[in-house]
């Protein structure tokens, strides 16, 4: 029999309203925590809803990069985590210290960073980028200007292909991503031959190349709108089958692997954002020198 977190859910609701608080969750939040929120969406959407939003106190349920970036938007308001342990291997795989390094090697090329990247690393790029517009920051560069892309191998090689480009690619990936294979692929398919392939651009690139369509979380929520396929296998989280069932209740969403589960994105619980809220716990900051830079760096993306 499925929980009932009704209660925990109306608790969670009443402290946020008592504290002032607008309650953010990620697309591969737990279903329960997703439906607790204020809103739900993928880390840029989030980020700009807390700049956005009038209250003093954002509580994100997501990752400990997205937080930050909360943060760097909204540098007056009180940023909270229901837990602190909940970070991000791919942005964990570039640091400050190295993407300096790199560029002192290629000292005429820019910096692009994907958004899934801590504080630090944003100071030192000259502009960010989402899943969903990634290939448009890079066309706004000269064709012959030199382009480093951290930390997402798999994005940045999509967006080579996608635009014509070489870039000199950082060695990172998103592990749960990653992890999703051609063969879970065509295996869905024997089970769903009508089903059509939406897939995360993370995915690696003999997986985008079975898909009928490569977009990023927020793309796979809408592409079904205006498309008239009964079913869909999704290569993203598994997080994601959530919403997109509760949008398209007569469609079919199969998840491409049921590895693909970020284990960081379920540290989050209800009990955790209650007293996150209660307590005032797990505040994340950035420092103002590192704030600014960074920030210069969001901005130019968002323009």
């Amino acid at each position: 029999m499925a929980t009932d977190y009704s209660d925990q859910q109306a608790e969670l609701r009443r402290l946020a309203a008592e504290r002032d608080a607008v309650i953010l969750a990620h697309n591969y939040q737990r279903p329960e925590v997703q439906d607790a929120a204020d809103f739900v969406g993928d880390s840029l959407e989030l980020a700009r809803k807390a700049a956005a939003t009038p209250q003093s106190v954002i509580l994100f349920c997501g990752v400990h990069f997205m937080a930050e970036t909360a943060h760097i938007l909204s540098p007056q308001k009180t940023v909270l985590m229901p837990d602190p342990r909940a970070g991000c291997p791919m942005a964990n795989m570039v640091t400050a210290e190295g993407l300096r390094a790199l560029k002192a090697q290629h000292p005429d090329a820019v910096v692009v960073a994907y958004v899934n990247t801590t504080a630090a690393v944003k100071a030192e790029t000259d502009v960010c980028c989402t899943s969903s517009n990634a290939v448009e920051v890079v066309q706004r560069f000269a064709k012959d200007q030199p382009i480093i892309f951290v930390p997402d191998k798999n994005l940045g090689d999509w967006v080579e292909r996608q635009t014509g480009r070489k870039m000199i690619l950082w060695d990172g990936f998103c592990p749960v991503h990653a992890d999703i294979k051609a063969a879970d692929i065509e295996a869905r398919k024997s089970e769903y031959p009508e089903a059509k392939v939406m897939a995360h651009p993370e995915c690696p690139r003999a997986v985008v190349d079975l898909a009928d369509v490569v977009t990023s979380t927020s793309g796979m929520l809408r592409y079904p709108a205006g498309d008239a396929a009964s079913a869909y296998i999704v290569a993203t989280e598994t997080g994601l089958l959530h919403r997109l069932n509760q949008m398209y209740p007569d469609r079919r969403f199969v998840a491409a692997s049921l590895r693909s589960v970020c284990p960081n994105m379920k540290l989050t619980t209800l009990d955790t954002a209650i007293t996150a809220l209660v307590e005032g716990l797990n505040e994340i900051t950035v420092p103002p020198q590192i704030r600014e830079r960074a920030a210069r760096a969001v901005a130019r993306m968002i323009e």
